[in-house]
């Protein structure tokens, strides 16, 4: 293996597809730093330019792409709580509270550093581990990926700090929404007034409503009132000690993202979101998450940077896409003669190992542009914030219309962000309802599936070991929260009852 992977650096640092990976790496920042332009988008796009380039060249820079575009969906969740991608929604939870406080550059900095760590750790793991990890993620089936939903959706009472009857009504009101369109057992429409919604509603115009037009509308109310938002610095970039605090949260945000990102259908939304809510678990002080705290950045940038480096572990060594752009990054495969599985590494080993050297080479090159220009991000928060406002819908609303070059989207978005706003207003956090669209019809469509295997019986879902294991793992992190609030409560009651004494 070594010797391939050395021919690997040989090919990808040939000055055409180093370039090439550099060009994949600058527009893999455009695509994930706008709303609506997900890496998927991005990859889709570029494939037309990449038939008359060389196989590799051309591979070398849809992943250089990839992997920049999950962390350019960081910077305008940072600066203007706008997600560029579904992955970064997380990575606003605590950003923006600090570009709100002038500290964007230390928000920007600790991204980048958790995105590149993430990325080369994890690509050292995709090289050592790929094989055995995909054999792994094979024994998945309908109950085991039921089971990693209600994982998925018990990190909510995480993510409601403020009240977890609030956050469960929101995770209510989003699963709900996932119930319009095709039936995904029978194909009977539901709830579909109009065409548009067979296909259900959009998840990413969805995003961009609850999370950048809401946050536009309550600019908007703060630009009324004369109150201040955004204080006039960018901030220094995080001390060495700040970036210590954080390496064992983003070792665990590594350690998720990549075993997370490897499942077919999981994917680095899924992986960001709980890699947050376990580092604020892990957290001895989980209330502070969602002020501003660096380790809630790191959680989830690491995680979904290290999410790209999984889903090439199905694609590169059996052929299953593991998200809907490795489904992408398939085809361009395909258009160049190239089928992915286990013959790959047999009749084209250049490939493969191109694409491991590519990732490794890729992530410093990240690094550099991201630390060289977190100053230069974060000067957006100079600008006025009325005129930054408008530029954050309009930049919205453009990047909803691009999503299916239709008005459909823009409406999805702007109702979405006016119902974003009264949520807000009334104290109900957004984060659920983004946590259960993503995982609303992968929970349904699994649990029916589960149900016909077992013939109308829920003990499949106990019957089967893995599928237990995770459904345990959902109890103790929804638990966990409530027992550790309960076990502060005593202590500061003990401590009440000895100074009384």
């Amino acid at each position: 293996m070594l010797e391939n992977l050395l021919m690997g650096f040989q090919v990808v640092l040939q000055w055409s597809n180093l370039l090439a990976l550099l060009a994949g790496t600058l527009m893999g920042y455009f695509v994930g730093a706008v709303p609506g332009l997900t890496p998927t988008v991005g990859i889709a796009l570029l494939i037309p330019f990449t038939f008359g380039m060389d196989p590799v060249a051309s591979i070398v820079m849809l992943v250089g792409l990839y992997m920049a575009a999950e962390y350019g969906g960081g910077i305008t969740a940072i600066l203007v709580n706008a997600p560029g991608t579904p992955a970064a929604a997380a990575t606003a939870f605590d950003g923006y509270p600090l570009a709100k406080q002038g500290k964007a550059g230390k928000a920007l900095g600790i991204s980048i550093i958790s995105s590149g760590i993430g990325a080369f750790v994890s690509s050292i793991l995709l090289i050592l581990f790929a094989v055995p990890l995909a054999n792994f993620a094979l024994q998945f089936g309908p109950p085991e990926y039921f089971a990693l939903a209600v994982f998925g959706l018990s990190v909510v009472a995480g993510l409601s700090a403020e009240s977890w009857l609030k956050g469960l009504l929101a995770v209510a009101m989003g699963l709900l929404v996932t119930t319009i369109g095709l039936d995904p057992i029978t194909g009977i429409t539901r709830y579909t007034f109009i065409n548009d919604l067979m296909e259900g509603v959009p998840f990413v115009p969805a995003l961009i409503g609850l999370f950048a037009v809401s946050e536009v509308l309550m600019l908007f109310e703060e630009t009324k009132t004369g109150q201040l938002i955004i204080e006039k610095a960018a901030g220094a970039l995080p001390t060495l000690n700040e970036i210590k605090s954080c390496a064992s949260t983003i070792a665990r945000g590594i350690g998720i993202g990549y075993i997370i990102g490897m499942i077919p259908g999981a994917g680095a939304t899924i992986a960001s979101f709980v890699s947050y809510n376990e580092a604020k678990r892990a957290s001895k002080n989980p209330e502070k998450f969602g002020t501003g705290v660096i380790q809630g950045i790191a959680a989830s940038e690491s995680a979904n940077n290290s999410a790209v480096a999984g889903v090439l572990v199905p694609l590169l060594t059996l052929g299953i896409p593991g998200s809907a752009s490795a489904a992408v990054l398939i085809g361009a495969l395909t258009i160049h003669g190239l089928q992915p599985g286990p013959l790959l590494f047999t009749k084209h080993p250049e490939v493969p190992y191109s694409v491991f050297a590519c990732l490794l080479i890729a992530a410093p090159i990240m690094l550099s542009i991201g630390l060289g220009g977190a100053k230069l991000f974060a000067k957006v928060t100079l600008i006025p914030k009325s005129v930054l406002a408008s530029v954050v819908l309009c930049i919205c609303f453009l990047g909803a219309y691009s999503f299916g070059n239709s008005m459909f989207p823009v409406w999805v978005a702007f109702i979405s962000g006016i119902i974003g706003y009264v949520l807000r207003k009334f104290g109900f956090p957004t984060a659920p309802v983004v946590l259960a669209l993503v995982l609303g019809y992968m929970a349904e469509s699994n649990f029916r599936r589960a149900l016909l295997m077992g013939e109308g019986s829920y003990t499949i879902f106990f019957a089967r070991p893995l599928s237990l294991v995770i459904l345990i793992l959902a109890v103790l992190s929804f638990g966990s929260p409530f027992v550790r609030n309960w076990l502060m409560r005593r202590a500061g009651q003990n401590v009440r009852a000895k100074q009384n004494a």
